[in-house]
């Protein structure tokens, strides 16, 4: 990302922000990780059911390519339910030290599972144990049915710990990719990103 041109001060200009938008989200996360922005890769991620009903929450974006957005989590999941239903979703991430903010829109897809478990085997054993041992967003009883059914998992697997079958990717593709940058009397610079073709159409929006 080297041969993009920072913009980490000031306002954000259309010659400035470049013609490629993954580029300069890289270049903006790159800045977030050095100016010690905690968990810059963390995003709110918006879903919704088959019916619309929205839901929220936070997940770290462990890859961001030209194929899209990647993450990772329980397919069981609330969100793996309605992204099962309504595979399109919105991404939000707000590096609040630089007074930067993108929002990423598009369709979600299932990655394979080789690449499921390529990055499932990175993670700590004890996260690995906590996939098979967690019903995610199920209801449980108390803290102590939660701590047995990690105990449980943790006394199954003595060795080597495998991608459970309820345990993979998404990723967005992105449609739509908005920079944010703050300024003064809120007269904030917002630049979108919209796919056009193989390319992308770049447009300034009212603040």
């Amino acid at each position: 990302m080297s041969d993009v041109p920072s913009v980490h001060g000031g306002g954000l200009s259309e010659d400035d922000i470049g013609a490629d938008p993954i580029a300069r989200f890289g270049a903006w996360l790159a800045e977030a990780r050095e100016a010690g922005v905690p968990f810059p890769e963390a995003a709110a991620l918006a879903t919704a059911d088959a019916a619309g009903a929205p839901a929220v929450r936070h997940v770290l974006v462990k890859l961001v390519d030209e194929r899209g957005f990647t993450f990772f989590t329980n397919l069981d999941s609330r969100k793996g339910r309605h992204l099962a239903e309504n595979p399109r979703a919105a991404l939000a991430f707000l590096w609040r030290e630089l007074d930067r903010q993108v929002c990423v829109t598009g369709a979600v897809t299932p990655v394979g599972r080789d690449e499921s478990q390529d990055y499932f085997g990175t993670r700590p054993r004890e996260a690995r144990i906590g996939a098979w041992a967690s019903r995610q967003s199920r209801v449980v009883a108390s803290r102590d049915e939660l701590d047995a059914a990690f105990r449980a998992a943790e006394a199954r697997f003595r060795g080597d710990v495998p991608l459970p079958p309820h345990w993979g990717g998404f990723r967005l593709r992105p449609d739509e990719i908005e920079f944010w940058k703050g300024r003064e009397h809120r007269l904030h610079d917002r630049l979108r990103f919209s796919r056009a073709g193989e390319g992308w159409r770049l447009e300034r929006l009212w603040p």
